[in-house]
């Protein structure tokens, strides 16, 4: 069932229209996963979509906070940097569950340190080193995964 597709980013601006574009077809609920090394652009992409959102505040990588809750005009977005995190079941005193609701749109940094206490993810995206740019693989994991992969992939 599921879909992918892969996309050479070649700048970071190529990265901020990649998030824009993706923006455009985002509905919740949703749940995106991001996966990559350090530094790839993951919170890049994130701050993108947030900011197409028309959120004019700073888009920062919660890294130390583990959440950083954005209000938007049509729904709520929750961004997680799970990197920091030591063990998942730390995720139920953060109280994880209560974010994943039918207004929210939620972005998880390391989704595999949060194992058995994440939903399921819609979609996913994996940032990678390629040459001088990224390379972004997205794939689409449910259907409201690939509804919006299939409206990305018209648009590319």
């Amino acid at each position: 069932m599921s879909q992918q597709i892969s996309i050479e980013l070649i700048d970071e601006q190529s990265t901020q229209h990649l998030g824009e574009l993706i923006a455009k077809y985002l509905q919740a609920p949703l749940i995106c996963y991001l996966q990559g090394d350090l530094g790839v652009g993951k919170t890049r992409i994130v701050r993108a979509i947030i900011q197409s959102f028309g959120y004019a505040g700073n888009v920062k990588s919660p890294t130390y906070t583990l959440v950083e809750p954005y209000q938007l005009k049509t729904v709520s977005a929750y961004h997680f940097d799970l990197y920091r995190l030591s063990d998942p079941e730390e995720l139920d005193y953060l109280g994880i569950r209560d974010y994943f609701d039918q207004q929210s749109i939620c972005f998880i940094e390391w989704p595999d340190k949060g194992k058995g206490w994440l939903a399921d993810a819609d979609i996913s995206i994996h940032l990678e080193y390629f040459g001088e740019g990224r390379r972004c693989l997205i794939t689409a994991h449910t259907t409201v995964g690939i509804l919006l992969f299939t409206k990305l992939k018209q648009n590319l």
